[in-house]
């Protein structure tokens, strides 16, 4: 249930994106829905090995590559998606920044709503 949630949460918070900022643009509920699901599984697939591959730069950038890596993958997921579009480069980091701090959020709420139950 608690992914679900998460789910429909992200899906909101990436329209939220795009109401925000207009370098980011959803058609719909629905295709925030699709590509929230698609950054979820690039983030869970691909980012790690990313991270992996790009760790002495990362290291060099004290952490602050991370920041280009999200931002490629958001920009990536705009690119599977026909609904879902991210003006370019710098567009893609201001929009997964948005996003990640609307995630954390999001984490927050879940966190503290269901561990009360």
């Amino acid at each position: 249930m608690r992914i679900i949630i998460k789910w429909l949460l992200s899906a909101v918070a990436l329209l939220a994106v795009a109401y925000l900022y207009s370098g980011v643009q959803v058609n719909s509920f629905g295709s925030a829905l699709i590509a929230a699901a698609v950054i979820g599984l690039l983030n869970m697939i691909v980012r790690p090995v990313l991270v992996v591959l790009t760790l002495p730069v990362t290291i060099v950038t004290l952490g602050l590559f991370l920041f280009v890596i999200n931002a490629l993958l958001f920009w990536a997921a705009s690119g599977l998606l026909a609904g879902f579009q991210v003006s370019g480069f710098v567009a893609a980091l201001i929009g997964s920044l948005i996003y990640s701090l609307l995630g954390l959020v999001i984490e927050a709420a879940l966190g503290g709503l269901l561990s009360k139950r």
